[in-house]
């Protein structure tokens, strides 16, 4: 891994720096799902043109489903390369979830189909991989490539859930997403966990805890 700080590590334009640097391919990956209850955590990664041209890009929690959604589209149409990957519930008890993140978005960044000059990532945390790399605080609110992976990977998560929705209905994760709303919770006191929660965390934990463990998971 080799890990860089051109530019401002608290968000300037990395990404113009490492232009200006003469370099063609870069990579913005982001996660969604890191806080939830329930679900898988999902990365995506993607490279930009620099000719790109996408109004609106921003941090994907920032926006309406509906423009989430059309954004997208637009970033798989105009992308040289995007790629999303999950990490499963059973990972991330294993791992723990921020691991699982950064394994998610390894996953993603190893997926794409152009190899990237550096790898800009939102947050903190540099990726176990063995590329020039950039972690980047607040990536989405400054880096389009980040945003865009932001997008990418909050819709196909909030695509996921609905259709787990189908499966468990009686925990409505199609609103809530797996998220620890009062609804969920609600749920989850009535139902107890089904196989996508997170046996790991606090709220399911406690459940578990108090009603003798996870024989019928």
């Amino acid at each position: 891994m080799k890990e860089l700080r051109g530019g401002n590590a608290v968000c300037a334009d990395p990404e113009n720096f490492w232009r200006e640097q003469g370099l063609a391919y870069i990579a913005g990956v982001d996660e969604a799902g890191r806080g939830p209850l329930a679900g898988p955590v999902v990365a995506a990664a993607v490279v930009l043109p620099h000719s790109a041209s996408i109004s609106g890009l921003k941090d994907s929690k920032l926006l309406t489903p509906e423009i989430r959604a059309a954004l997208a589209e637009e970033i798989r149409e105009k992308a040289l390369a995007f790629a999303i990957r999950e990490v499963g519930v059973r990972h991330i008890e294993r791992l723990g979830i921020l691991a699982a993140s950064l394994k998610a978005m390894a996953l993603a960044v190893q997926a794409l189909t152009v190899a990237p000059h550096i790898v800009l990532i939102d947050g903190r945390e540099p990726l176990p991989l063995a590329l020039p790399q950039q972690p980047v605080i607040d990536g989405d609110d400054c880096c389009p490539s980040i945003a865009a992976a932001s997008i990418l990977a909050k819709v196909h998560r909030d695509r996921c859930m609905e259709a787990y929705h189908r499966q468990y209905p009686q925990y409505n994760f199609a609103r809530h997403k797996g998220y620890a709303t009062r609804e969920h919770l609600e749920a989850l006191r009535a139902w107890g966990p089904c196989a996508l929660h997170r046996r790991t965390f606090k709220r399911v934990r406690e459940w578990l805890a108090a009603n003798g463990g996870d024989e019928e998971m």
